[in-house]
């Protein structure tokens, strides 16, 4: 979203009556019934509208300038951390209000028509809220039930292929029309929860698979979990901690590119015996070892 100082043409140091005038004149300028048919227009006026409620406000403005909020209104959260567990409901991060309706009375000339309705048409804000969902659901896709602040709900869909930090738009969900005009959008946040074994890089899925001793010295099948569930993947004979073995097909789906998947890419660690039997020690200790070197040249000196 853009910053509300730009998106009014005024500096960081305006004036609040500085920042009512630009709001003016830029409403006008892209007001929808001044503009019918400009979906550019009404893009545009609720990008003003917005900025102006966020600038308005002088608390919202001060915690904007320290860096608390952003620029829809929404908490600032530490990147690189996810959140903990689901987040309760989340509020509308900005709505219009008695102001506006004001504003636009004095705006418009005059106000009120017959039965009391408004003269003028404006369209409802954006509001915004955020869900958390577990990796799986991101990565396969699920439904999902939001509970609103008011007690109402919205059933959402998750498409397959989800990340973090992604927004979903629900059209029409946002805050009433002024007169008549349309309402505006809901925008839903979405974060995901770490999952105990497996990461994602884009489309792509990596997990770490233990072998045995003979398992990664003679090779064989596995069983080897994916994001839908285990699957056989077979271990090359001389395998070893670190080699890495892929599964074509078996991450998330691609954006925009139905049946398009990333692939799986599994990584194999030995894991020898928590105690080892006596058949295993009589081995080692009679076999000669003396072309096996694992530490190269470390600890030698320069």
């Amino acid at each position: 979203m853009k910053d509300p100082y730009d998106v009014l043409d005024v500096s960081r140091t305006a004036s609040q009556d500085d920042i009512r005038k630009a709001y003016r004149a830029l409403a006008k300028r892209y007001h929808p019934d001044l503009n019918p048919g400009s979906d550019e227009a009404a893009d545009r006026f609720k990008e003003i509208s917005a900025a102006y409620e966020l600038l308005s406000d002088a608390d919202k403005r001060a915690r904007f300038d320290r860096g608390e909020i952003d620029a829809s209104g929404a908490e600032r959260a530490p990147r690189g951390f996810y959140h903990d567990y689901a987040e309760g409901p989340a509020g509308a991060k900005y709505s219009t209000g008695a102001d506006a309706e004001d504003l636009f009375r004095d705006l418009f000339g005059g106000g009120f028509g017959r039965g009391g309705e408004a003269a003028y048409r404006m369209p409802g804000a954006d509001v915004s809220y955020s869900l958390t969902v577990d990796f799986l659901d991101a990565a396969r896709g699920a439904k999902k039930r939001l509970d609103l602040p008011d007690g109402s709900t919205i059933d959402l869909t998750i498409p397959a292929g989800m990340e973090d930090g992604q927004q979903l738009r629900l059209r029409g969900r946002g805050q009433p029309g002024i007169g008549g005009g349309p309402p505006g959008d809901a925008y839903v946040e979405v974060h995901v929860l770490p999952h105990p074994l497996f990461k994602r890089e884009g489309a792509n899925i990596y997990a770490e698979v233990p072998v045995t001793l003979s398992e990664a010295v003679l090779g064989g099948s596995i069983k080897v979990p994916t994001i839908d569930g285990p699957v056989s993947m077979t271990v090359p004979k001389g395998s070893n901690t670190g080699s890495k073995l892929r599964l074509r097909g078996r991450g998330v789906a691609r954006k925009g590119k139905a049946g398009d998947r990333g692939d799986q890419y599994v990584t194999l660690t030995v894991m020898l015996p928590e105690k080892a039997d006596d058949e295993l020690i009589d081995f080692l200790e009679g076999w000669d070892a003396k072309d096996y070197h694992v530490r190269g040249r470390l600890g030698e000196s320069s």
